[in-house]
Parts: C-alpha cells; sequence; structure tokens
C-alpha cells in the first residue's frame, strides 16, 4: 500500500475468535474480515488452515507454552498499535474466543488507551466445541443444569488462588477446566478435599475438534492416572460431572469413517475444492495445498480457431480449467455460447460436461472412463466422425492419445494448447512438512498427473513415505512412473469416486486394527 493511502486510511483492529481448531468453526463475520484484511496477527492455537489464500501481512505471535520464543503480551499489544497507525485493517486472530481465557479482554484496553478503533468477533470456546465434538454435552436436563468454565492456572501476581473449589465441588453443574494439564494434580485434590465424590465421570479432551482429537474417559480419581498413561499433552479440555456419561452414547465425530485420517489434497490452485470439504465431512484433517496452478497461454492459437468455428464438425474438452479459459478468449472475440451451436461436443468427464452445461452447452459424448481413452473408445462407436474436422482444446503437452486415436478415425484435429500447470512455488514448504511428518493414517490425493511431479519436486526423498490416493488410470500412471505406492484409485475419474475409495481404504484400515 503506498504511504500517503495508509496515512489517509485509518486503521481498525478486529479481535476475532478463530475457533477451538476446526476451521469451518471460523464464524461468518471472521472469514469475510481475513478475506479483506491487510494484516493478520495470530496466535499458535490458529488453525493455519485458516491462513490459506489470505493475501495478507502475517505476524505470528503465537505463545507456546511459555517457551523463549513465544511473544510477550506487551509486544503483541504494541504491534497492534503499530499496524493500526500505519493504516491497517488488522486481523487479531485468536484460537477459541478472544474474550474466554484468552487475553482478548487486555488487548482490547491496549487499543482503547491508544485510541485506535477496534471490533471484537466472538468465536466459538473449545470449552463447549471440544466436549460436543467428543460427545459430550456441557447441560444435559436432569444431569447439569449448570456449567462453570474454569482456567486451571491463575494469574501468578494474584498470589494466592482465588478459585473456590469448595463452592464448584458443591454446584452440582459440570466443571470445564482450561490449561489445566500442569494443575491437573493440584486441581483433582483441592476438588477431592471439598468432597466431590471419587466416582465421578470426567474426560480429557485434547486437540478438540481436530482430526487428531484423542479423548480419555475417566473418574475423578483415575483422571491424572490415565491422562499420564494417554500422554496427554496441552492444549485439552478437561469436562467433570455427570454429563461425560452422555458419551457412549451420543459420540459422534470420533465415529466418522476417517477420523485421525490426515490427507494432503493436492489440486490446482482454485477457490475451492470438494475433495477437502468431502474428506473433511468424512472425518479426515484435509490439508488443502495448491501443487499447480493454472497459467493461460497466449490466447492467438484459441482466436485463430474461434476466427473460423464454421470450418469444425466436432469440439472437445478435457478439462474444466480448458472450458472457463476458452470461454474467456470467446468472450474476448465478441462472440458467446451462439458460436458453438453448430458444433458436436465432447467431454472428457461429468465435471467438465457440468462446466459446459454452465455456459448452454449439452455435452454429445461423455465417456464411461473419465480419460482420454474413454473420449476416444465413445467416438469410435458413432458414425458421424470420419472426414470431420475436431478442434481440441488441451493443456500444454497434454498426451497425444486423442488426437492420434481420431487421426486413425479419419479425422482432421487441431490441437489448441490453452493453458499449462506450473508448480506453485508457494506451496512447496507445506507439501514437504506433509511429507516429512505423516504417519500411518495419512495419504497424498491426486486429482491430477501434473501435481505428482509438483509433490515429488517439493518432498524429495520423503515423497516415498506415504501413500497415494489416485483420481483414475492418467493419474496412476504419473504415480508409478515416480515410483509412489498408491494406496488408493477411484473406480471412475471424479472426486466422489475418489473420496468413496479413500474412505473404502480408511474402513478396511480401521477393521483391521481392531481385529
Amino acid at each position: 500500500m503506498p504511504p500517503n493511502e495508509a496515512s489517509a486510511r485509518r486503521g481498525i483492529v478486529y479481535l476475532v475468535g478463530a475457533g477451538p481448531g476446526d476451521p469451518g468453526l471460523l464464524t461468518v463475520r471472521g472469514r469475510d474480515l481475513l478475506a479483506r484484511c491487510d494484516a493478520v496477527v495470530y496466535d499458535a492455537l490458529a488453525n493455519p488452515a485458516l491462513l490459506a489464500g489470505i493475501d495478507a501481512e502475517r505476524h505470528d505471535v503465537g505463545k507456546r507454552g511459555g517457551s523463549a520464543d513465544s511473544a510477550r503480551q506487551d509486544e503483541i499489544c504494541a504491534l497492534l498499535v503499530r499496524l493500526a497507525r500505519e493504516g491497517k485493517r488488522v486481523v487479531r486472530l485468536k484460537g477459541g474466543d478472544s474474550f474466554v481465557f484468552g487475553r482478548g479482554s487486555e488487548e482490547a484496553q491496549a487499543l482503547a488507551s491508544a485510541g485506535i478503533p477496534f471490533e471484537v468477533v466472538p468465536g466459538v470456546t473449545a470449552g463447549i466445541a471440544a466436549p460436543a465434538y467428543a460427545g459430550i454435552p456441557v447441560t444435559h436436563r436432569g444431569l447439569a443444569t449448570s456449567v462453570t468454565f474454569v482456567t486451571g492456572h491463575e494469574d501468578p501476581a494474584k498470589g494466592a488462588p482465588t478459585i473456590d473449589w469448595d463452592a464448584l465441588a458443591r454446584s452440582g453443574g459440570t466443571l470445564v477446566l482450561y490449561m489445566g494439564v500442569r494443575s491437573l494434580a493440584r486441581i483433582v485434590a483441592a476438588l477431592r478435599d471439598a468432597g466431590l465424590a471419587d466416582g465421578t465421570p470426567a474426560a480429557a479432551i485434547q486437540w478438540g475438534t481436530h482430526a487428531s482429537q484423542h479423548t480419555v474417559v475417566a473418574t475423578l480419581a483415575t483422571l491424572e492416572q490415565r491422562v499420564a498413561e494417554a500422554g496427554l499433552e496441552a492444549p485439552v479440555i478437561f469436562v467433570i460431572g455427570e454429563v461425560v456419561r452422555l458419551r457412549d452414547e451420543i459420540a459422534w465425530f470420533e465415529r466418522r469413517p476417517l477420523f485421525g485420517w490426515r490427507i494432503l489434497v493436492t489440486r490446482a490452485q482454485t477457490p475451492s475444492s470438494a475433495l477437502a470439504e468431502l474428506l473433511a465431512g468424512a472425518g479426515a484433517e484435509a490439508v488443502e495445498v495448491p501443487a499447480t496452478r493454472i497459467e493461460p497461454l497466449d490466447p492467438g492459437h484459441a482466436r485463430a480457431a474461434i476466427s473460423h468455428l464454421d470450418a469444425y464438425d466436432w469440439i472437445v474438452f478435457t478439462s474444466q480449467n480448458g472450458v472457463e479459459l476458452f470461454w474467456n478468449v470467446l468472450h474476448d472475440c465478441g462472440l458467446d455460447t451462439r458460436a458453438l451451436g453448430a458444433l458436436r461436443v465432447g467431454a472428457v468427464g461429468p465435471a467438465t460436461a457440468d462446466a459446459l452445461l454452465a455456459h448452454g452447452i449439452l455435452v454429445d459424448v461423455t465417456p464411461e472412463r473419465f480419460v482420454a481413452e474413454g473420449v476416444l473408445e465413445a467416438l469410435r462407436q458413432r458414425n458421424d466422425v470420419r472426414g470431420t474436422r475436431v478442434l481440441y482444446v488441451a493443456a500444454e503437452g497434454a498426451r497425444d492419445v486423442l488426437p492420434n486415436g481420431l487421426a486413425e478415425l479419419g479425422a482432421r484435429v487441431d490441437v489448441v494448447p490453452i493453458y499449462r500447470s506450473v508448480p506453485e512455488q508457494a506451496s512447496q514448504d507445506a507439501m514437504r512438512r506433509f511429507a516429512a511428518t505423516g504417519g500411518e493414517r495419512s495419504l497424498v490425493a491426486f486429482t491430477s498427473a501434473s501435481a505428482v511431479q509438483a509433490y515429488v519436486d517439493a518432498a524429495g526423498a520423503d515423497a516415498r513415505r506415504i501413500g497415494a490416493a489416485s483420481i483414475g488410470p492418467t493419474t496412476s500412471a504419473a504415480l508409478r512412473e515416480a515410483r509412489l505406492e498408491i494406496c488408493v484409485e477411484a473406480s471412475s475419474s471424479t472426486i466422489p469416486s475418489l473420496v468413496d475409495a479413500i474412505i473404502a481404504h480408511g474402513t478396511l484400515r480401521r477393521s483391521k486394527t481392531f481385529t
């Protein structure tokens, strides 16, 4: 932003609750502010997925268990004031809700004192969301009509503890403890000394709402031992009360078929990914990374073909990207859907056919196998291909299966490259980290052959540590050439089919684990 523009605009800070971890729990207001902010100041507990695609200045001020690299609160407040005085729209992204044990009110005080405008955007607090994802309601008629949120460690400047554990033990409601891992022994002892029964149900939920969520159920007397046995470390939410008994009946998140799986979704750079959404809906942590980006080519070849569309009998598309880029050139030439009215149209699969339908074009040929070979097989069944002229809209470097096959059928084919897939350099670090840290329940999902090479180049030797899920034969061929293990291949080259195959793989792995 030019300095004169920054000085002319008054800055503002938005204190946004990021939610407990699941990116889908960010509020609509928070999402909209992130999309148009100039700077984002974020905590360690804010899911990195929330920052994907955000074109803003970034400041990591995460507090990590008191480690030396943790930012001090006064430094964070000073940073917010400075950025706002530079005329920037600043999102202060804090895990959970910034006003529930999040020190957001301290930051609001600092902003108010400095005369900086600010807005508070509440978030979903972990004390409600983590138990809910574990199948534990914090209140339930007949079991608990009140809930108390308690911090596990108090401000050391206050001296003697101020929490009245005797009163909490007598309340009969649900107790939800934040940040209590290090103080668990002291808290349990205080509650038992206050008369809370040893058999009171209790639970510990680590990384609540994440695919790595881990829930331990115990009693007040056994909670400390069970947490130690499970090796739970922060962040953990503790729930103490009769509502924990409901977990066996209504637990839902951990029963999803892909719960516990981390899946890297390699894709071309697009605004959203149906694949990531479907995998997340099945319980997986879908790490979405644009392995490649679509780069339009010089439209000269497409313009030349469009200038004499009446010379063609067929036009064939093999991707949604090809459809959209072709339509851009068509519009630039002052034409619309009517220009294709006399042509027969082929599409490699239903997604490409849907993209054409969105422009008012009904497809004449969609193959049973959604690859170039499938299109060729479908055209071989027709008697209106020989002797025709075909316009083939393709990616640069596309396989020559279709043009060569059409030539053998007696058609004349003009190939018009309209885009290329190029590696997305900004995503290489994310792919490298995933490959290096992936465990037994990890997969890399590929929806194109071009993404395979981008992943291998980024991950290096670690690329072969994790199995692959392939959308179809062409992508599988690229995976075999790269010597990556193919654990999953879709039965048909569509996103839903790929998701079904991944779910079947995950279900089989789970059944083997428990037999």
